[in-house]
């Protein structure tokens, strides 16, 4: 018997997961969905990430192994960088995994040159929504284009969350052979009632008005500037709008409410542990992004059969179809955001189709079975 279980553990494909950041956010839900997902009779899965954030908590806390790489950050850091790509060489030396898959930008070029150097079988990166679709100068983008490319050229398969991702790249010189679309997927969410979901957001039950929600970490990539300006100028409806996440730009965004005058209709709740749970309690779920890959929100409130308002960014287009399980808007447009929240709330029997086909897009589409089948075969294949 101990000959059988030395067997099956040697038979393991031993998978390395890198992130740049522990906090919790699209890139990190993804991590940690494989993490607890792949399956164990084929993978042995180690978590590498930076700081000690949320992340690394619930890892610990379903056991899964996470090891933290010190002076890991967004933020480009020339002596921190190297100290990172150095620990990390010297850590895949030490680990031997057979698959190293590498998530978010920066962490994708200093972990495929490491494990290039450290001679590790397969190196697979997930592109998020490529970096050099951000607001960024000319120049700016230009660098990003350039290591993107480096980035694709030094891994072996590159995971695409949607056909749009992968049309950004395709003709990029030795980059076509290596692209896999595998979309986001979500498991079945335990939905608790409007009236529930409401208590939960403490709304106020002596007024009439519209609940607006957006789930979303705050940075600017998320487009809640532009919300909160289209909610500014938003005076033929009655709403409330609640954000739920937390971020580097809560203070900027608390001011701009401040200076528009909507503390008493705009609400920063921050992060709350299955706040997925809740999404019933709005009427309409509003995710007004600049840059996204294919965002688990947006799922999940089709998954609640909301009807909702995104923007016409990254794989968006390839959850909703305009008018039919949803409106798309230009990105960075408040008056197009204010135009599509007056369209949906005087056109209520259109909310209610549009959520019920979204519902039917994401139950057909996006599970997260799917994804993980879909991964492991990635892995298992070449």
């Amino acid at each position: 018997m101990n000959a059988e279980k030395t067997t099956k553990t040697s038979n393991k494909k031993k998978v390395l997961l890198v992130i740049t950041k522990s906090n919790w956010g699209g890139a990190q839900r993804y991590v940690f969905d494989l993490a607890t997902n792949l399956d164990k009779e084929q993978f042995d899965v180690t978590v590498i990430l930076g700081g000690k954030g949320r992340l690394k908590e619930k890892l610990n806390e379903n056991g899964i192994k996470a090891i933290t790489i010190d002076n890991l950050g967004r933020n480009v850091n020339p002596t921190d960088d190297l100290k990172v790509f150095i620990s990390l060489f010297k850590l895949f030396l030490v680990e031997k995994p057979h698959i190293i898959h590498l998530n978010s930008s920066k962490i994708g070029g200093l972990g495929a040159l490491a494990a290039r150097l450290a001679r590790v079988p397969k190196i697979i990166f997930t592109a998020h929504g490529f970096a050099f679709k951000e607001e960024r100068s000319s120049s700016s983008i230009v660098v990003i284009k350039i290591l993107t490319w480096i980035t694709i050229f030094l891994c072996h398969k590159i995971i695409v969350l949607s056909q749009r991702e992968v049309n950004l790249v395709k003709s990029w010189s030795l980059v076509g052979g290596k692209l896999a679309v595998i979309p986001n997927g979500i498991k079945i969410i335990k939905f608790k009632s409007k009236e529930e979901g409401r208590s939960i957001l403490d709304v106020p039950t002596d007024r009439t008005q519209y609940i607006f929600g957006t789930i979303a970490e705050l940075h600017k990539n998320k487009g809640l500037t532009y919300m909160i300006e289209a909610l500014a100028n938003l005076k033929e409806i009655p709403y409330l709008y609640y954000i739920l996440g937390e971020g580097e730009l809560r203070e900027e965004l608390t001011l701009q409410i401040k200076q528009r005058g909507l503390e008493n209709k705009i609400f920063l709740l921050g992060h709350q542990e299955n706040i997925n749970e809740i999404l019933p309690a709005f009427d309409i779920f509003v995710l007004p992004s600049i840059k996204e890959g294919l965002p688990y929100t947006l799922l999940e409130a089709g998954s609640a059969g909301l009807p909702v308002i995104a923007s016409q960014v990254g794989g968006i287009p390839e959850i909703i179809e305009n008018l039919k399980s949803g409106l798309l808007v230009p990105p960075g447009r408040p008056n197009e955001i204010k135009h599509a929240l007056i369209y949906l709330t005087n056109h209520p029997e259109e909310m209610k189709s549009f959520g019920e086909n979204l519902k039917n897009t994401v139950q057909e589409k996006f599970s997260l079975q799917r994804m993980v089948s879909q991964t492991e075969e990635l892995y298992l294949k070449y």
